[in-house]
C-alpha cells in the first residue's frame, strides 16, 4: 500500500520546489559570501548556513508529512488553528521585536515567526470548515462568512504585531475562499473593489473616481439590483474619499511617504529616504540586462546598496546577477508550481483536498505578486518574503508544510472518500 502511495507522489511539483529553494540558496550565498558580506549587518553572515540547515529540516519534515494519513490533517485542522491563534497572542505578550514587528517568539537560539506558522493552521481550518458534511445551499453563505471570520482573526492579531505585509496575505485569501465556496462573482468583485480603488487612488485620485463610476455602472448593468449598485458606489467612493482624508489629516508624514513613494521613488523628497529601497532595487534589476552580470558580480547588490537583499529584495539580486533570463526562469518555476498544485487539487474530488490546494496557491500567489511588485516599484514597500527563495526559516518551513499537505492529499485522494464529509 505504501508503495502505491509513493507512486502517486508528484515529482514535478517536488522538482519545482527544489529549483526554487536552490535558487534562493544561491542568491543568499551571493549576498553573504561575495563582496556584499563586508557591508552586511552584524549577524547576517551565517544566513546561508542557517537557510541550508532549514532546507535540510524541510526535506525531513516533508518526507514525514507525506507518511501521515490524510484524515489526521482533517482531525487536527481546528486544533492547529487554535494553537496558531494562541501563538499569535503569545507573541504580542512575550514576543521579540524585529524590524518594528513584534511577531517573533524566541525558543533558545531559534526565533519562530508565528505569523508564518499561522498560515498553515488557517488554511487547514478553512478547508475543513468548507468541506464538512451536509453544507447545502442554504448554509453556503453562513459557512463562507465563518471562513472569512477564520481569516480575519489572525489578520487582526498580526496587524497588532505591526506586520502589515503578512496580515495582507490573510486578507488576500478572503476572495479566494469565497470563490471556492461558490459565492457569486459580483460579491467577490465587491469585496475586491476597495483594494483596487485604494491602489488606483495612490496613483491618481481622478482615475480612482473614474474607476468607481465605471465599476458601479458595470455592476448595475450585470445585476440590475439597486442595493448592489449603492454598495458598489459606497465601497469605491468611500475608500477614495477616506484615503484622501487619512493622508491629509490623520497619517503622519512618514506614513504618507511610505504609501505614495513607490509612485515616484526618484523624487527629491523621497530618494534619500523611504524611496531609497525602490531606487536601488530598480537600478539593480535594470543593470542586470539580458544575461546578468554574473554570480556575485552585481554592482548594486554586492555594494550593499539594496537593503534587505537576502529577504524582501532578493529578487533584485537574482535579476542583477542572472538578468532577464534568470528572472524569467524564476517566474517560470513559480508558474509551474502554482499550475501544478491547481491541477493536483482539481484531481482530489473531496472538497478538503481542493480547498487546501486553493488556499496554498492563494498564499504563494499573494506573496509572489506583492514581493516582486514591491521590488519592481509597482507596489508600496510593505515587507513580505518571496516563497522558498527569501531567507527565513519560519517561512520556508510553513510554505513547505503546505506543499507537503497538498501532495499528501493528492497521493491519498482515494482515502478521503472513505471518511466521507
Amino acid at each position: 500500500m505504501a508503495r502505491a502511495y509513493t507512486q502517486r507522489l508528484d515529482l514535478f511539483a517536488l522538482a519545482a520546489w527544489v529549483g526554487l529553494v536552490a535558487t534562493g540558496l544561491i542568491a543568499i550565498y551571493s549576498t553573504t559570501h561575495g563582496p556584499a558580506a563586508a557591508f552586511a549587518p552584524e549577524g547576517t553572515g551565517n544566513n546561508f548556513q542557517r537557510q541550508l540547515m532549514w532546507a535540510g529540516l524541510c526535506i525531513v519534515g516533508l518526507a514525514i508529512a507525506l507518511t501521515i494519513p490524510v484524515r489526521y490533517y482533517r482531525h487536527l485542522a481546528f486544533p492547529a488553528y487554535v494553537v496558531s491563534i494562541l501563538l499569535l497572542i503569545a507573541s504580542l505578550v512575550i514576543g521579540v521585536e524585529v524590524n518594528g514587528a513584534k511577531s517573533w517568539i524566541a525558543l533558545g537560539p531559534v526565533r519562530l515567526q508565528v505569523a508564518e506558522i499561522a498560515k498553515v493552521g488557517t488554511v487547514l481550518a478553512v478547508a475543513q470548515l468548507l468541506s464538512e458534511r451536509r453544507i447545502n445551499k442554504a448554509r453556503k453563505v453562513n459557512a463562507a462568512l465563518q471562513a472569512v471570520g477564520l481569516l480575519l482573526l489572525p489578520a487582526v492579531l498580526i496587524l497588532m504585531q505591526n506586520d502589515t505585509g503578512t496580515a495582507l496575505v490573510f486578507l488576500g485569501l478572503v476572495p479566494v475562499v469565497l470563490f471556492w465556496s461558490g459565492m457569486p462573482l459580483y460579491i467577490i468583485a465587491l469585496i475586491l473593489s476597495p483594494a483596487v480603488t485604494g491602489y488606483i487612488a495612490l496613483l491618481s485620485p481622478p482615475v480612482a473616481l473614474g474607476f468607481g463610476l465605471v465599476f458601479t455602472g458595470g455592476l448595475y448593468w450585470y445585476t440590475r439590483q439597486r442595493y448592489v449598485t449603492a454598495l458598489a458606489a459606497l465601497l469605491t467612493g468611500g475608500v477614495a474619499a477616506s484615503l484622501s482624508v487619512l493622508m491629509t489629516y490623520v497619517f503622519q508624514p512618514h506614513q504618507v511617504a511610505r504609501l505614495v513613494s513607490f509612485t515616484n521613488p526618484e523624487a527629491e523628497q523621497w530618494r534619500q529616504g523611504v524611496g531609497f529601497h525602490l531606487v536601488q532595487s530598480k537600478a539593480a534589476i535594470g543593470s542586470g540586462g539580458l544575461w546578468g552580470k554574473g554570480f556575485m558580480q552585481g554592482t548594486q547588490t554586492q555594494g550593499a546598496y539594496v537593503p534587505e537583499q537576502s529577504t524582501d529584495f532578493i529578487f533584485s539580486v537574482i535579476a542583477e546577477e542572472f538578468g532577464f533570463v534568470g528572472s524569467v526562469v524564476l517566474l517560470a518555476l513559480f508558474a509551474a508550481l502554482l499550475l501544478r498544485l491547481i491541477h493536483l487539487g482539481s484531481k482530489v474530488k473531496h472538497p478538503f483536498g481542493s480547498m487546501v490546494a486553493a488556499g496554498t496557491v492563494g498564499v504563494y500567489l499573494i506573496h509572489i505578486f506583492v514581493n516582486i511588485g514591491m521590488a519592481t516599484g509597482l507596489l508600496p514597500v510593505i515587507g513580505i518574503p518571496l516563497p522558498f527563495v527569501s531567507y527565513g526559516g519560519s517561512a520556508l518551513v510553513a510554505n513547505t508544510a503546505m506543499l507537503a499537505i497538498v501532495l499528501n492529499t493528492h497521493m491519498r485522494r482515494d482515502d478521503l472518500s472513505i471518511y466521507g464529509y
